[in-house]
């Protein structure tokens, strides 16, 4: 099989307080590692969506700050992980920020007068043949350092992949760059 034509896995990890939590992405019926042929999976781009955990279309809110940081990863993980990881794909963070007060003086829950955030630390799409995955499966993490009053925080991504037949070069650059 040569490369294929491009198509999305979707994942979503919702926040757990404000402690680390991860979900399994399961590669099993793309990625196959045989002893004569083997197929891998190439991400090459990576969209995020935040989201409050009541309403996609809800506003997160109720805190004067807070900072939710993801990571996808190619083995399973306790806590969020430095770019020096080799299982490290990708990773981001939406921090958000509110200076306005209420007329008691206590922070306001609306974040419409604070700034927002929103960065991807390390993408696929950053690299110019996006990221080469050999394993079963991923995991999506995501930690924080406050909760919302609006709900949990919810972190979707979607995945552009295509799938190629491996040969000496991504078997060589596979072992390289992955655990």
């Amino acid at each position: 099989m040569a490369k294929s034509d491009s198509f999305y896995i979707r994942a979503k990890v919702v926040q757990n307080g404000t402690t680390f939590t991860q979900e399994e992405i399961d590669l099993g019926s793309f990625v196959n590692l045989g002893v004569k042929s083997s197929t891998l999976l190439r991400i090459h781009n990576i969209a995020v969506q935040y989201a409050d955990g009541n309403e996609v279309q809800d506003a997160i809110s109720g805190a004067s700050a807070l900072k939710f940081a993801w990571q996808l990863t190619t083995q399973s993980q306790t806590a969020m992980v430095y770019a020096d990881d080799k299982s490290l794909v990708s990773s981001g963070s939406l921090g958000l920020y509110n200076a306005q007060t209420a007329e008691d003086g206590s922070a306001s829950a609306d974040f419409s007068t604070g700034f927002v955030t929103d960065r991807m630390d390390i993408a696929p799409q950053h690299w110019r043949n996006g990221y080469l995955v050999g394993v079963d499966s991923m995991f999506l993490g995501i930690d924080g350092n406050g909760t919302a009053t609006s709900g949990n925080i919810v972190v979707s991504i979607v995945l552009e992949c295509t799938l190629e037949n491996a040969t000496q070069a991504t078997a060589t650059a596979l072992a390289l760059s992955q655990q």
